[in-house]
């Protein structure tokens, strides 16, 4: 049985979900993503290579890092994750520079717990004064971790670029040639040199960039049919059709947990 819960306290976001046959499509977050395998085997492609999340496994995702996902056999999967804003998390361990977990998945039995006990205190609705500093006890645990934390570099100039000219004009159709025009490429350079920095197409990138911006208009406005004007979709269906693939449930049901 699928089953996507989120909510959101002291500017985290948590997710509990079950699923078995469900497939993420290949996407990122904004935020930073930290969880822990509760049942089953979680599987996904990372940076290109097969990852395995066995029960315990704690997963930890990098901004923008493009990732898929699914249950790794018919027995399904447990597991809950944490979305934190990259600004939220340097301020709190005290950094100006954006960082990196370059391990993907790691197991400690404190971490999993400090992740656990936040997770647990955001879906349950306890108090945000509660949340935050459970928060903090949770980043204090991850400074301490031997994660084998590092620097994020810094996209290519071009590709830079680009992301800002797709940002900027979510409402509309990607229009490839005036990015090609601004960046002085073919579309087939374009393209090529795209993929190569980030691992995704621009096309695919745009729409997640969608479906991004349709999640912070819904949480802003608490409102479905704002996120659909303002981000250019068709209608509610379009909407909901990309907003499942990433968020594994509709734009209705992912505001009615927030509520």
């Amino acid at each position: 049985m699928e089953k996507f819960i989120y909510k959101k306290s002291a500017g985290i976001t948590a997710l509990s979900a079950s699923m078995t046959e469900f497939k993420y499509k290949k996407h990122a977050h904004k935020e930073y993503a930290v969880g822990v395998t509760l049942r089953g085997i979680q599987q996904y492609n990372l940076d290109g290579s097969l990852q395995l999340s066995h029960k315990n496994g704690i997963m930890l995702f990098n901004p923008e890092q493009m990732h898929d996902g699914m249950a790794h056999d018919k027995a399904g999967l447990d597991y809950v994750m944490l979305y934190i804003e990259p600004e939220l998390l340097l301020e709190v361990i005290e950094k100006k520079e954006m960082m990196r977990f370059s391990n993907p998945i790691v197991y400690d039995r404190s971490l999993e717990q400090k992740i656990l006990s936040l997770s647990d205190a955001i879906l349950g609705g306890k108090d945000e004064a509660l949340c935050t500093e459970l928060f903090l006890s949770l980043t204090d645990r991850l400074a301490q971790s031997n994660l084998s934390i590092d620097y994020m570099r810094k996209d290519n100039a071009l590709v830079q670029k680009a992301k800002e000219m797709i940002h900027a004009n979510l409402e509309h159709v990607l229009k490839l040639d005036e990015i090609c025009k601004e960046l002085h490429l073919s579309k087939y350079q374009f393209i090529r040199l795209f993929k190569a920095q980030t691992g995704i197409s621009p096309y695919q990138y745009f729409l997640n960039s969608k479906v991004e911006h349709a999640k912070r208009v819904i949480e802003k406005n608490k409102d479905i049919y704002s996120a659909v004007a303002a981000c250019g979709f068709v209608d509610l269906t379009h909407m909901n059709k990309h907003f499942k693939s990433v968020y594994g449930t509709t734009a209705f049901e992912y505001i009615a947990h927030l509520r």
